[in-house]
């Protein structure tokens, strides 16, 4: 049966969350998985890359379904969107081979996580950005946040409803940098446990604010105590942004900014440079 993988965007605001829920809650799956089955004329179901949580955005989620009719690729993007709501959108198709699967394959995931540093709020994008109201130290955030690289234990890091059978992970890059009112966290790693780069974004924020130093993040890597760390960062500037995969599978590479940043030097994401930064 020949596979199919596809590029999905997404506003996380209108959903709870990725995955199907018990209730008849409005889901990401759910939703692109009916218009799916419009198109092929029969029951399909999609898998991704990383579950997302209730408010968190994609600009490139990657999911993979099987289906034993022929639809061109165009239809698999044209055709879906015309049954999709506003706030998702398919922005790529492709065959695959019939063992790529979006979770297993991928090598890496990527995130952005966006704040808007300035002690007067957004009137036009609350739902995109996480507010903060304190004076932000970009540098220094930069600096504690290389803490953070490397394979290391992240229970610190972890929320409490976690599920993952080890808090073990490789972090393979971050960087903080400011541009203009926006503070943006670029951070990518082989996987990531439940709400870690929430709870990361929560710690930094406490630290580019001068409240805690910047070795507390060693202290709490050591330390191995979610109770410690930061608070637990709002979804509302969390974007899913790429997500790697080996060499020849078709995925096309490059991270996918949000649309409103398209104008701004973020040069370093734009071209997935993974350099400090």
């Amino acid at each position: 049966m020949p596979r199919t993988a596809l590029i999905v965007a997404y506003n996380g605001q209108s959903f709870h969350g990725w995955q199907y829920q018990s209730e008849n809650l409005p889901t990401v799956q759910r939703e692109l998985s009916r218009a799916l089955s419009i198109v092929a004329d029969r029951d399909i179901v999609v898998h991704c890359a990383g579950r997302t949580d209730t408010g968190v955005h994609a600009t490139k989620q990657v999911v993979h379904f099987d289906c034993a009719v022929d639809r061109p690729n165009k239809a698999w993007v044209m055709g879906v969107n015309a049954h999709l709501g506003d706030h998702v959108s398919v922005e790529w198709a492709g065959q695959v081979a019939d063992d790529f699967d979006a979770r297993r394959t991928a090598l890496a995931r990527h995130y952005l996580y966006l704040v808007h540093s300035n002690p007067i709020r957004s009137a036009l994008m609350p739902e995109y950005l996480t507010r903060e109201r304190r004076v932000l130290d970009a540098g220094v955030m930069d600096e504690a946040a290389q803490s953070f690289v490397g394979e290391a234990d992240f229970s610190s890091f972890r929320a409490a409803n976690c599920q993952s059978n080890t808090p073990m992970r490789n972090v393979l890059s971050v960087g903080v940098k400011r541009y203009s009112d926006i503070v943006a966290i670029d951070i990518k790693a082989n996987a990531f446990l439940h709400h870690m780069v929430r709870n990361i974004a929560g710690t930094l924020l406490d630290i580019g604010s001068g409240q805690k130093p910047v070795t507390w993040i060693g202290e709490l890597m050591s330390k191995k105590d979610r109770k410690l760390a930061g608070m637990t960062a709002s979804p509302n500037g969390l974007y899913l942004v790429d997500v790697d995969y080996p060499a020849g599978t078709g995925i096309p590479k490059r991270p996918r900014l949000p649309h409103f940043l398209q104008f701004t030097d973020l040069s370093d994401v734009r071209s997935g440079d993974q350099s400090k930064g």
